[in-house]
């Protein structure tokens, strides 16, 4: 799971510095416009040194015009890890010539097997296709249009829109079932699935707004705005119900993030992971909360009295029952705090009894 984490972070890295605002784009773009292709390497480690043959040595300041007028030659250019130097222009590249590739084009097919050779960013300007493609490692991606990325970014806005509203009245739900004991399994796995499936939505408006660059900026706003109250829902709902002594939530909930949509949509997979077995019957057994997620939305409650809360009550259901004494006990609370603490749980109670109504 941490080597697709890794390249993940490599992926959106790479993304970034080719997005719109940066001196990269700017020069790709002109390139693209004049149809004169390129090839460019993006690093200088010793690897693609070793590869590079003739040519002129550079290094100088990276800036789009100066970029423009290099790629005219029919020879590589190679940057400087950041991007932020040109280090030398019209060089010939000599990788491996027994890397395997898929690619029929002379420049494309060197930047593939540069990138698999190095693990380096290498881009490709494809000279009658009008086309920038990205290799590094294994992967290759290529580069759309910023309008169709906007239109993808806005089509998921008005989806995850839809999926948080599903979500909220889950979790409304989940909410008054808690208070009145009466929570089964199957009603933790579903606001679980849908926690999952905002989750995955946000996460690839988060790819669009990383290519987008200085366009995103109001795409990461409306994102920013629907996820600002649900963001950390699923997480808490998985640690006020997982049983799983060997693993915290946070691990558990990673690990569905991995998950195919086909394994997601398995509500005995969820109940599997969260410790209690994948027997279909599971998922009618009743489970109580620890508290986690009603005790959050109390206001200036932090998280590390609400752990002590936790271990010193273990469930809901007992925090609710306890008394002013009894939460002035508890490390971190004194009686003004306790008293917000049963005040606020009876305020939210309300709420969400009257909001199951609405």
């Amino acid at each position: 799971m941490k080597e697709t984490a890794d390249q993940e972070q490599l992926f959106l890295k790479n993304l970034s510095l080719v997005a719109p605002g940066t001196q990269l784009y700017d020069a790709l773009e002109n390139v693209l416009r004049a149809r004169t292709g390129g090839l460019i390497v993006v690093g200088d480690d010793p690897e693609v040194m070793n590869m590079v043959d003739g040519g002129f040595k550079i290094d100088a300041e990276m800036h789009p015009a100066a970029l423009y007028e290099l790629a005219k030659m029919d020879g590589a250019i190679v940057l400087s890890s950041d991007a932020k130097r040109i280090l030398y222009a019209n060089v010939q590249l000599t990788p491996d010539h027994m890397i395997p590739s898929f690619e029929t084009g002379t420049r494309h097919r060197t930047a593939e097997r540069v990138a698999k050779q190095t693990n380096q960013l290498v881009i490709a300007i494809s000279q009658r296709r009008n086309v920038i493609t990205m290799y590094w490692g294994n992967n290759k991606y290529v580069v759309r249009d910023v309008s169709v990325i906007l239109a993808k970014a806005n089509q998921a806005l008005s989806t995850l829109e839809k999926y948080k509203s599903v979500m909220e009245q889950s979790l409304i739900n989940l909410s008054a079932l808690e208070f009145e004991s009466f929570v089964t399994l199957l009603d933790v796995a579903t606001v679980i699935q849908r926690g999952q499936m905002v989750f995955r939505i946000a996460h690839e408006i988060e790819r669009y707004i990383v290519q987008l660059g200085s366009e995103g900026r109001l795409v990461n706003m409306q994102l920013e705005e629907l996820m600002s109250d649900i963001a950390d829902e699923g997480l808490l709902v998985v640690k006020d119900y997982y049983i799983d002594p060997e693993k915290t939530a946070e691990e558990i909930w990673a690990e569905m993030g991995e998950w195919d949509s086909e394994d997601l949509l398995n509500l005995n997979m969820i109940a599997r992971a969260l410790g209690y077995g994948g027997a279909a019957s599971n998922l009618e057994q009743s489970v109580t909360p620890k508290g986690y997620r009603i005790l959050s939305k109390i206001h200036r409650l932090p998280m590390p009295v609400i752990e002590n809360l936790v271990a010193r009550f273990q469930y809901l259901p007992e925090i609710c029952d306890a008394s002013i004494e009894e939460l002035d006990d508890v490390e971190g609370i004194g009686e003004v705090r306790a008293k917000a603490i049963q005040e606020g749980l009876r305020r939210i109670r309300e709420q969400v009894l009257l909001d199951r109504h609405l």
